[in-house]
């Protein structure tokens, strides 16, 4: 079976699976709030002299991601100065020094500052591989390729569930620090996105790298055409683009993406995943849960790879918008009928909240979490592609910031029925506006695309991707 695969196509996915190890370390670090805020809440394993505090532990969470704001500002220009590569390897190395860093701190302030760093490299380096990725794969394979990113990440989610619970907060930070510095070797060999390498005036080099990852010359002279076209195009200031209705619409769908994504209840469920499960009072071990969720997670994002052949994005999202409204109508109804003071947990009500948020991470992993990212790299043009999606992104660390730093408050102040009966409209609310304003992508180049956001008269082809 592989050995029919044309070999520009292994090259495809062996590069994307080598830039994805920077997403897998980020994933790690992702996850790394679900085992460690328990642990210093209940002062059992802690570096500090006394347990966290609520408010802390809001901050070590979410300041990183009001922090990413910045570099995703600039980030657009990084990317078109530096290369995709370089910034990839940039934004790793700061990575292992925060890891290493959180061995040795004594200070919770400490502690939010370097996970505000951490974190603010883990969100440019989603960006950035969102972007690598879009422009080395072919059309054929830009669904199932964007797809890795979310298997990587939810990869890395799983290994920090399996083992931070079980080990020590010093050899957690130091596992993690040790997988960044392994994963950091490779992407030095990675060859630079061909389109980068074009627009700085290296068209033999970027010539070079188009033979290795696309089957044939035909692809390639398309490909280099438009290059061409979309840096003729392209040779504007960057704040007349804020001017061009084309960009401000695939702007605004992006930010629609990113929104659908980060505002019903996923980055809050996940980041307090032990601690909600100890709030619900059920049999279930908090730890045994979480592995549970991190290996549904994996698996779900394994399935994203065949849903993103089959079906189309728009299909892809609003199903799973569905299943997560149904996950968060689960968590409601278990909060609901439990909030009695004299309610015993017993019977099928132990395994409620496990199912729901199962429901939430399972659509969130196999859906949206995958899809978005490499949806809103196509929806820019080559040219100005990191300019847009790093002003995406500002959309999603804000709305990240938001969900993860005030959850906690909101379970408080309304309520956790209330909280995650919220998270449920707003599920329908997206889906509602996914279904009229977005275009499908799937099948279509990136010039057709455009074409598609500027009205003209695409005609889909009759064999879908």
């Amino acid at each position: 079976m592989i050995a029919n695969i044309p070999p520009s196509i292994i090259r495809q996915y062996i590069t994307v699976v080598i830039v994805n190890l920077a997403t897998l370390t980020s994933g790690m670090s992702i996850a790394w709030p679900s085992p460690v805020i328990l642990k210093l809440q209940n002062g059992t394993d802690t570096p500090f002299s006394t347990p966290i505090t609520n408010e802390e532990s809001s901050w070590t969470v979410s300041g990183g991601y009001l922090l990413s704001i910045t570099i995703n500002a600039i980030g657009g220009i990084l990317l078109e100065k530096n290369g995709r590569k370089r910034c990839i390897i940039m934004s790793s190395l700061p990575k292992f020094i925060m890891a290493v860093l959180c061995i040795f701190l004594t200070e919770v302030w400490m502690l939010i500052l370097v996970r505000a760093i951490w974190i603010l490299f883990d969100c440019f380096t989603y960006t950035i591989v969102s972007v690598y990725v879009s422009e080395i794969a072919s059309k054929e394979h830009r669904g199932s390729l964007g797809s890795l990113l979310q298997v990587s990440s939810c990869l890395g989610v799983l290994i920090t569930l399996s083992v931070g619970p079980f080990i020590s907060y010093t050899a957690l930070n130091t596992f993690i620090a040790t997988m960044i510095a392994l994963t950091i070797v490779p992407l030095f060999f990675l060859p630079d996105s061909p389109y980068h390498l074009y627009f700085k005036e290296r068209e033999e080099e970027a010539i070079r790298v188009l033979k290795l990852i696309r089957e044939s010359d035909t692809e390639i002279k398309e490909e280099l055409e438009e290059y061409r076209i979309s840096k003729d195009d392209g040779k504007i200031n960057k704040m007349s683009l804020f001017k061009d209705r084309i960009f401000l619409k695939s702007l605004a769908l992006g930010i629609l993406l990113c929104a659908s994504t980060n505002l019903v209840g996923f980055s809050a469920v996940s980041y307090y995943l032990q601690t909600i499960f100890e709030t619900t009072n059920t049999k279930l071990p908090s730890e045994i849960a979480s592995v549970i969720i991190g290996c549904t997670q994996l698996f779900a994002a394994l399935c994203t790879n065949f849903a993103s052949n089959k079906f189309g994005r728009r299909t892809i999202l609003l199903s799973s918008l569905c299943g997560i409204f149904f996950g968060m109508i689960g968590l409601g109804t278990f909060f609901k009928v439990s909030e009695s003071s004299d309610y015993v947990v017993s019977g099928f009500m132990n395994y409620l909240p496990l199912i729901s948020v199962i429901l939430v991470i399972y659509f969130y992993s196999a859906g949206v979490g995958s899809v978005f990212w490499f949806v809103i790299a196509e929806l820019f043009d080559s040219q100005h592609r990191g300019f847009g999606v790093c002003l995406s992104q500002i959309a999603t660390v804000l709305f990240i910031f938001i969900t993860s730093k005030y959850f906690p408050i909101m379970t408080t102040v309304m309520g956790p029925v209330e909280t995650y009966f919220f998270f449920a409209v707003l599920c329908i609310l997206f889906g509602v506006l996914i279904a009229i304003f977005l275009p499908e992508t799937k099948g279509k180049t990136l010039q057709e695309i455009q074409a598609a956001l500027g009205g003209g008269n695409i005609k889909k082809k009759d064999q879908e991707i």
